[in-house]
């Protein structure tokens, strides 16, 4: 059968017509359906010529047939617009909207969960920060960023940190995204004004910490930030502009610092990685000059952010230069349960652990051994915020204020 987007392909299941713009409006039509991953290889075949023999598309009588460059460029800005829209979403395949839970991040245990706000000349966020009632003194500070969609209570409740928190006597923020900054609440970690630091969210969330850390009886060198999905991309951009305010970095299913510089390179860079990136190519964030001890996890069956972004924040963080000791766990076990999982330890030549890298076989794109009560969580497990937190406890910043 065919129609206006060209011809089924019944052997390969894909549409075929030949005809660059016929195939981008094909592409368009799949990404509006949330079917991404086709989408993107039509738009791939046609920018390389691969989609078959081209045929000229009819023009009026007497008119100028466009030029080659001219029907390309014509091309690429009709899929970006169209696929715009599902980019504001970078990508997830979302559930319901997670309710605007007013205490469900403090899941009923001891301990404050606190409502706030903080302005700086970048702009202005809400937040909500966990109080243990018996906090250590001076106390470790972790600031955690949501995935889109998500909001403060959702994730504190997902991933069960206020109940560890309140075990260890840390605090816990969480920034919250306005829809007014985003639609559906995604942390803009593609944006170059969103990346560097002193500008943008960057400066924003540092705000927040350093007002957090003025307030409570904070260790200065034991303030930590990870994040989920844009929450743990916006985190690797934040801790790579200020390492001299954070100690490391959790990452769960997120990209690399400065992978992307706007929509269309961010959809590229959750899909197969960003082209070139840990081989000396140049992007939007600057990378610190010092390692950042860094903690990823990711579900090696994402189909939202490709599990090569691991890899390329493991090359970021310059992984290749230390000793990797890895570990295989086959079945669930006490300590971590769950998935079967690998995790990779790498080792500076003093013995310190620096970099630690988790790949869980048949979890996908959610907070690993998260809780049910929120919204992308796998609860089998292993325990990510476990994980996160001891590799937290083995870092500290030096002192240098």
């Amino acid at each position: 059968m065919s129609d206006i987007f060209g011809k089924f392909d019944h052997k390969s299941g894909k549409r075929s017509s030949g005809d660059p713009l016929s195939d981008l409006a094909e592409a368009t039509r799949l990404t509006g359906l949330g079917r991404l991953e086709e989408a993107t290889a039509i738009i791939q075949r046609t920018l390389t010529g691969r989609g078959g023999s081209h045929t000229p598309t009819p023009h009026r009588h007497g008119a100028a047939e466009p030029s080659p460059a001219l029907r390309v460029r014509e091309v690429v800005e009709n899929v970006v617009r169209g696929i715009a829209p599902v980019l504001k979403g970078l990508g997830h395949r979302q559930p319901a909207p997670a309710p605007e839970r007013s205490n469900g991040g403090n899941a009923g245990g001891p301990g404050a969960f606190l409502p706030r706000s903080h302005a700086v000349a970048a702009g202005a966020r809400d937040y909500k920060l966990f109080v243990p009632s018996s906090p250590q003194s001076p106390a470790p500070l972790v600031v955690m960023l949501h995935g889109c969609t998500q909001n403060p209570d959702d994730f504190a409740a997902g991933t069960g940190m206020n109940v560890l928190a309140e075990r260890l006597g840390l605090f816990v923020a969480y920034p919250a995204q306005s829809r007014s900054a985003h639609p559906q609440k995604c942390w803009k970690w593609y944006d170059p004004g969103d990346q560097g630091r002193e500008t943008g969210e960057p400066a924003i969330i540092a705000g927040i910490t350093r007002a957090i850390m003025d307030a409570y009886p904070i260790d200065p060198a034991k303030v930590y930030i990870a994040g989920m999905s844009a929450g743990g991309a916006a985190a690797l951009n934040i801790a790579h502009a200020y390492p001299d305010l954070y100690a490391a970095v959790g990452v769960h299913s997120g990209l690399a610092a400065g992978c992307a510089r706007d929509l269309g390179s961010a959809l590229m860079a959750m899909q197969v990685g960003a082209p070139g990136l840990g081989t000396g190519a140049s992007f939007g964030a600057p990378v610190a000059n010092k390692r950042i001890p860094t903690i990823v996890f990711h579900g090696m069956e994402d189909n939202t952010v490709s599990v090569r972004n691991a890899d390329q924040i493991l090359a970021q963080a310059e992984a290749a230069g230390l000793t990797a000791s890895a570990e295989r766990f086959e079945g669930a076990s006490d300590r971590f349960g769950g998935h079967p999982f690998t995790r990779t330890r790498f080792t500076d030549r003093q013995g310190n652990v620096v970099v630690e890298d988790w790949r869980i076989r048949g979890a996908g794109h959610a907070w690993s051994g998260g809780k049910p009560e929120g919204s992308y969580t796998d609860p089998e497990g292993p325990d990510a915020s476990r994980a996160m937190l001891d590799f937290f406890a083995e870092h500290t910043l030096a002192k240098s204020h």
